[in-house]
């Protein structure tokens, strides 16, 4: 409080201050309060559409909602995601192991919401309708941050927990803005690594994603993931063995 009043705060200002803290019921929302009290919407003509492909949505969504809330349908030469609960797609002919590459690109129109929700790809899936999948994925935002999550049994691991900032990561101008971002995983040997937009973001090795708690390999079905309430559509999904 000593460097506040000696930088020209009176004493008045001080305690006014302390009133916001003491009693932070009268301060505004926080947008991290605000992103979790967002609750998941149900699109109305849902369900997996696109020929030879699944989804699952999360388990333990606070509304009870499936991917027959969300919308997986064709669009052109890609697809048209519209998701209600949060979730994973993908097609069991996407099977991969050994080297190999996948990517997808996400165009977003709008942000309706409260706070950015993330697009990626995932790689090593396995169980994916039990309800208790294991997966690896990459995710971009439309803030200019990206994310490196996964499932073991079910059971979310981090590998970039929190949103991370990147210049490869395109940021939109404006809550209204299109913004497009192209994300991928690539395996080769004993690395890996998520590539959004060209860029490799993040680099690692098996040992950072395998093991007690993660993945027993990065083996598996490719697809992609959608954080809830999105709307984009999907174009150039590709696995390169």
């Amino acid at each position: 409080m000593r460097t506040a009043v000696g930088q020209g705060f009176s004493p008045a200002a001080v305690c006014i201050v302390c009133v916001g803290v003491l009693l932070p019921g009268l301060t505004p929302a926080r947008p991290a309060a605000r992103a979790q009290q967002e609750t998941d919407r149900k699109v109305e003509g849902g369900g997996v559409t696109v020929p030879g492909w699944k989804g699952k949505e999360d388990a333990g969504n606070r509304q009870g909602l499936t991917v027959k809330d969300s919308k997986f349908a064709p669009e052109g030469s890609g697809f048209r995601l519209v998701t209600g609960p949060a979730g994973l797609y993908w097609s069991d002919t996407n099977a991969a192991s050994g080297d190999y590459s996948v990517k997808a690109t996400f165009t977003e129109s709008s942000q309706g919401y409260t706070h950015p929700h993330p697009y990626g790809v995932f790689i090593a899936g396995r169980a994916l309708e039990s309800g208790a999948p294991t997966a690896l994925y990459c995710a971009a935002y439309r803030s200019g941050t990206y994310i490196i999550r996964g499932f073991s049994d079910g059971k979310r691991f981090d590998v970039v927990a929190k949103p991370a900032p990147s210049d490869a990561v395109k940021k939109a101008a404006s809550p209204d803005a299109e913004v497009v971002q192209e994300v991928g995983w690539n395996v080769r040997g004993d690395s890996l690594e998520c590539v959004i937009n060209g860029t490799a973001v993040w680099r690692g090795t098996k040992a950072d994603v395998t093991g007690p708690g993660k993945l027993p390999s990065t083996d598996g079905v490719a697809g992609i993931r959608v954080s809830h309430n999105s709307d984009a559509l999907v174009t150039g999904f590709q696995l390169t063995k």
